[in-house]
């Protein structure tokens, strides 16, 4: 049964419904509605992680943001530390050059690092002369282009220089562009497998906003996608038909035209979620104290 309200935990593994081995390739073909999957812990102990994201190299990077690090999954080998800074990391993504890119917020800013040289530039840190809020979750386009989520959590808020909550967009030559101001806190940002329109997830007012992107890569058309979302919505991504993963109560697939699929349970509450291995076709989420992954019959966009 899919869904079923009993989980198992067998090896180390979290079973719902029947099983797909997350060793084997999952079919090319299938419904997302009825698709039977097993949910796997891949990495514990820590205590609030955040922005998964899957590198060229064969690696998951995850944040955990109240210790201040940058975790590495290797499959097979297990997790460990990549980065340990006081910087708060929360989102991260890979750029079209493999460099990673992060949203750090302690530091208040954004920044870029050479997974070889392990050198770290930062991309943004102010705009018109005030320091950004605490930048939140990131997305970035083949063409260099990179959008970012600048809300304030917590005691974040009482350090703002802005009276307002953002989103930004970074050209590829550096330049820092206001895309708009926003009323409720905008959390996870994504892009559509095409790159040509921009979804961002307001966690106050549980909606997801999208925009239309014109050839230069200005936001157009704003409109609300998807309203009362079950719970805060924060991480999001697409995959290469379009659907759109929303994490909040639990892991929420929409259609392209804003119409929920499925809700995916979870053993801890989703924050974040992202597409890797070879194929594209595990998902893995990030979940208070844990990573999770599960096989998927669609793979993940590449924008």
């Amino acid at each position: 049964m899919v869904g079923m309200a009993v989980m198992l935990s067998v090896m180390g593994s979290l079973i719902i419904g029947a099983q797909n081995d997350p060793a084997k390739p999952a079919p090319p073909t299938g419904e997302i509605a009825t698709w039977e999957y097993r949910i796997d812990r891949v990495s514990a102990s820590h205590v609030f992680t955040e922005g998964p994201v899957w590198s060229a190299e064969g690696w998951l990077y995850f944040s955990d943001v109240p210790n201040n690090r940058i975790h590495r999954f290797v499959p097979g080998k297990g997790t460990n530390v990549f980065r340990e800074e006081p910087v708060g990391t929360n989102g991260n993504t890979i750029d079209a050059q493999g460099r990673l890119l992060s949203c750090e917020s302690r530091t208040r800013r954004v920044t870029r690092t050479d997974l070889k040289s392990g050198k770290v530039e930062i991309l943004a840190e102010k705009f018109e002369g005030k320091r950004f809020n605490a930048p939140n979750d990131i997305v970035a386009r083949k063409d260099g282009f990179i959008w970012f989520t600048d809300p304030a959590f917590g005691d974040q808020a009482a350090k703002r220089e802005m009276d307002y909550y953002g989103i930004y967009r970074i050209s590829p030559r550096g330049e820092v562009t206001l895309v708009t101001k926003t009323k409720g806190r905008p959390n996870g940002v994504t892009l559509s497998p095409n790159g040509r329109i921009l979804y961002v997830a307001d966690t106050d007012e549980r909606k997801l906003r999208a925009w239309d992107l014109d050839r230069q890569a200005n936001a157009i058309n704003e409109r609300v996608l998807i309203e009362g979302i079950d719970g805060p919505p924060d991480g999001i991504r697409s995959d290469e038909k379009g659907n759109i993963y929303i994490t909040a109560n639990q892991l929420a697939v929409y259609s392209p035209q804003g119409k929920l699929i499925r809700s995916l349970p979870f053993p801890e509450t989703p924050r974040n979620v992202s597409f890797g291995e070879p194929d594209n076709q595990t998902i893995y989420v990030t979940a208070y104290t844990s990573v999770y992954r599960l096989r998927w019959p669609v793979a993940g966009a590449r924008f």
